[in-house]
């Protein structure tokens, strides 16, 4: 699947393009007399292997407080707890030959304005010689939450879902619930999204298609509400709930997100895979 490969590397390498010109343009309407906020662009590679991709990284900004929008393609051989992973889910042959490929976008933002809502987006392939698969997906975690946005968030990624298979929305959202879930603390991260993984219907065109309208929802569903949230007055207490929710946020990628434990399972860079985290958290 060398070409299908090359395909699917480039489109999640031009949806970090256009996703990052969203954000800085974001930027130059957001409130304040401060200098608009601009990614840092480092490159990133494995610590062994093959392969690396971009960390894109906004701090200080006026409308995003801390956003990492990164894309990445590696490949190499699986460390022996990242193939009993993968065996365990189900994937053929890899106890025979551990050899992987990956390739996909992950973006994290955390907001100036306690009012606006954080949000998680990743689309993904990965490719082992005897299987192949998508995943991915979108959820929203507003400190404070406005039933508005919520609805909105969903109804964008319903219509992606409903364009591709009228099963998907409700699976995949039952899914992100599931998933998005912190047993230690008995409730969600946030107010949900869609989440999918190990996708392979056989359709491997259908299957991408389906992934990409994922990735283009993504910016229908969150600009809109940055954008109506960002210049909201707010007060001390308000701050103070934004970053208890961000602690909330930070327990959950360091010990159950899927994603996390791949990237440092695998060997990629360490400030890469942990550019999820809030720039200040707060526990009680």
């Amino acid at each position: 699947m060398e070409q299908e490969r090359r395909i699917a590397a480039a489109w999640f390498r031009t949806l970090r393009d256009r996703i990052v010109a969203a954000f800085e343009a974001l930027e130059d309407r957001g409130p304040g007399s401060a200098m608009p906020g601009r990614f840092e662009v480092l490159p990133t590679a494995r610590a062994d292997d093959g392969g690396g991709g971009l960390m894109s990284v906004m701090r200080g900004g006026r409308v995003f407080e801390k956003v990492g929008v990164n894309w990445s393609e590696v490949h190499g051989t699986l460390a022996p707890r990242a193939q009993a992973a993968m065996a365990s889910r189900g994937v053929p042959g890899i106890d025979a030959d551990p050899r992987f490929w990956a390739s996909g976008i992950s973006l994290v933002a955390h907001m100036q304005n306690p009012h606006a809502p954080a949000v998680h987006m990743n689309t993904r392939m990965f490719w082992t010689p005897g299987a192949w698969w998508f995943g991915g997906g979108a959820d929203l975690n507003p400190c404070i939450e406005y039933a508005d946005d919520t609805a909105h968030f969903h109804a964008t990624l319903r219509a992606a879902c409903d364009a591709h298979d009228a099963a998907y929305y409700d699976r995949f959202k039952a899914w992100a619930d599931d998933y998005f879930f912190i047993p230690h603390r008995g409730r969600a991260r946030g107010v949900g999204g869609i989440f999918f993984d190990d996708l392979n219907t056989g359709d491997w065109q259908a299957d991408f298609a389906f992934t990409r309208a994922v990735g283009e929802a993504f910016l229908p569903a969150f600009l809109p509400l940055a954008e109506a949230r960002m210049d909201r007055p707010f007060t001390d207490e308000d701050r103070d709930t934004q970053l208890i929710h961000r602690g909330l946020y930070a327990e959950y990628n360091l010990v159950y997100d899927r994603g996390t434990k791949f990237g440092l399972e695998t060997g990629h860079n360490a400030d890469a895979v942990l550019m999820s985290l809030p720039p200040l958290a707060k526990w009680i």
